[in-house]
């Protein structure tokens, strides 16, 4: 049974990938900037996959893959691992790591109208329902009830919203130009080709902004360097690439559905470990937004 539901098992074991890599992220972008954060964990996520397909493949370098492969897999990485987290980890410290990804749901359905314009896959009516029942959940977190003759007021930061609105786009963006370039290659080389093109478009955007000495000091700060390490193994390296191996053996629809879950997984942790509120409405505005993500591939 495992072996026909490679796909499946695949996405599930990434939900439970990001929402470590969410928590771990969190902490440390609230610490050190969610630059630094970015740029090391990619390094450090380049680092685990260079080991591995040395072991597996005989190959540190995935120098195998043809030139069609590195072109859609290098815009990906750019699209998703670069704009789309640079934005994502940027809303950490504003909003927290539980909103963040509650927004994060918007991703699989950009990601089916996505697909329907590079990839000509098609809308059902259960698509366009469950793509109202995804913003009307998130709506129902993100909104407060008026007062008398008062308008209707965001209870999270608009800033941190509008990074994390941008962050499942690009999301969304590289989920479908991976599954365009990667074919039958495999998963692990091909994430580390996605995540040479973050590392290169992080080392340009830091050059220009003239952070590099935030990077250094970030090496300094153990705690914030232990929630990076936990982050980058199982967010770029088992979290991305495991992504890849969901959507290889199993349809981008179904793996971004299962992958959605993150929200309802994280809300348990970030109360215990971040001892954070999380009202009713919160949890059902989650649970809402699941099932929308779920009937949009159904």
């Amino acid at each position: 049974m495992i072996s026909s539901h490679y796909g499946e098992f695949a996405a599930l074991l990434t939900a439970i990938f990001w929402t470590i890599t969410a928590l771990a992220f969190e902490k440390a972008t609230k610490t050190v900037g969610s630059i630094a954060v970015n740029i090391i964990r990619l390094v450090l996520g380049f680092l685990f996959l260079g080991l591995l397909t040395y072991v597996q493949r005989g190959m540190f370098l995935p120098i195998d893959a043809t030139q069609y492969a590195w072109f859609w897999l290098m815009l990906s990485g750019f699209v998703g691992l670069m704009m789309g987290d640079l934005f994502l980890f940027a809303s950490y410290p504003i909003i927290g790591a539980r909103i963040a990804m509650l927004m994060m749901t918007l991703a699989p359905p950009f990601a089916a109208i996505l697909g329907l314009i590079v990839l000509d896959e098609k809308m059902s009516f259960n698509s366009i329902l469950g793509m109202f029942l995804v913003m009307g959940g998130i709506a129902l977190v993100i909104w407060s009830k008026p007062e008398s003759n008062k308008k209707m007021k965001l209870n999270f930061p608009i800033k941190g919203l509008l990074f994390a609105f941008l962050g499942a786009i690009g999301q969304a963006g590289g989920l479908v130009l991976s599954k365009l370039g990667m074919g039958d290659y495999d998963p692990f080389a091909a994430t580390q080709i996605r995540i040479i093109a973050a590392i290169i478009g992080f080392t340009v955007l830091i050059s220009i902004m003239g952070r590099w000495k935030n990077v250094l000091n970030a090496f300094k700060n153990k705690n914030a360097m232990s929630g990076i390490a936990i982050g980058s193994f199982f967010g770029p390296f088992l979290g991305v690439s495991f992504s890849l191996v969901a959507i290889q053996y199993t349809s981008t629809g179904i793996a971004s559905t299962l992958m959605s879950i993150v929200p309802v997984l994280i809300i348990a942790p970030s109360v215990i470990l971040f001892k954070q509120k999380v009202s009713t409405k919160e949890v059902i505005g989650a649970v809402i937004s699941v099932i929308g993500v779920s009937l949009f591939f159904v």
